[in-house]
């Protein structure tokens, strides 16, 4: 019986990192030629990313941004710290307050006060990828990975579509981005090696792979409009289980969600492609307007008003 379970357990292990090896290959996400970093948050998706690409013999190296969210992230940067040490993986490690003074909650509270009111994960994904893409372009990395799984994915494809859009919407996907000739000395792109993983499947083999990381999710992001359309998906999931179980066929909503999009994602990579490569006034650093959105954040924070 013990043997049984062993076996099981490699299996799924091994054909997890399979699904893994063969979404990179399908989608040409990068080769063993090519710098990789690891965006990495502490948690199980972007370790489980992490441990497979070293695992493969991909080039990789793991940077985390610390948005200094209390016990969460310090506990999440230990573990972080820990499991690099053990795979001998090369750890950046950038901190808001080192960037940009303060906590993200304290950023969050003071451009209220100022009346501006964004949700937590609006703020900390501005200021994230920010500091990602410049990370990224100083260590001469080739891709950014990230830990964006099935779920992920399905989640952002409702909310682009719910809100109407679609030009957002064409830039999601395994590699990141609709600019044709997109210039890599301003743009490193993101590419996502989960991107056929259930949330599910990874937290199986996380847990089997008994990786440092905390399940609990982020303190912050209880006011995430991404929530809503999180339990929403996982409701008809959940609903198409159990029609399945009765006989009813398959109903995997999300993967059914990321298939039809992979068919449509062409067609809408090409509507918004071609566009002219806009940097911002103040940083350099790509934009679509004048000033990019970290810097009109910051030019709130730090006005006297």
């Amino acid at each position: 019986m013990i043997k049984n379970k062993s076996k099981k357990k490699i299996r799924f292990q091994d054909e997890f990192e399979s699904k893994v090896s063969d979404t990179i290959k399908r989608f040409r996400l990068f080769t063993k030629k090519d710098r990789i970093l690891v965006a990495c948050s502490g948690g199980k998706d972007s370790t489980a990313v992490l441990y497979i690409l070293n695992k493969l013999g991909y080039n990789v190296q793991a940077l985390t941004i610390d948005a200094l969210i209390g016990n969460y992230t310090k506990q999440n940067l230990e573990n972080l710290k820990k499991f690099c040490r053990q795979n001998k993986i090369k750890l950046h490690i950038i901190s808001f307050r080192d960037e940009f003074g303060n906590s993200l909650c304290y950023i969050r509270q003071t451009l209220a006060s100022k009346g501006i009111r964004l949700r937590s994960c609006t703020i900390c994904g501005i200021l994230k990828r920010y500091l990602i893409n410049k990370a990224a372009k100083r260590l001469k990395a080739d891709y950014v990975a990230t830990g964006h799984n099935l779920d992920d994915e399905a989640q952002s494809v409702m909310m682009n579509l719910l809100r109407n859009n679609l030009e957002v919407g064409a830039r999601i996907g395994p590699k990141t981005g609709v600019m044709k000739k997109e210039s890599r000395k301003s743009f490193v792109q993101r590419v996502k090696p989960l991107y056929l993983c259930s949330e599910k499947d990874v937290k199986k083999y996380s847990m089997r792979m008994d990786f440092p990381v905390n399940y609990s999710p982020c303190p912050c992001r209880h006011d995430a409009y991404r929530n809503k359309v999180r339990k929403i998906l996982d409701r008809l999931e959940k609903a198409g289980e159990s029609e399945k179980r009765q006989g009813g066929g398959s109903q995997n909503i999300k993967f059914n969600i990321i298939s039809s999009f992979i068919d449509i994602a062409p067609m809408l990579k090409d509507k918004y492609s071609g566009g002219i490569q806009r940097y911002c006034r103040i940083c350099k650093e790509p934009s679509k307007g004048e000033e990019c959105n970290t810097c009109k954040l910051l030019m709130v924070l730090r006005s006297k008003k």
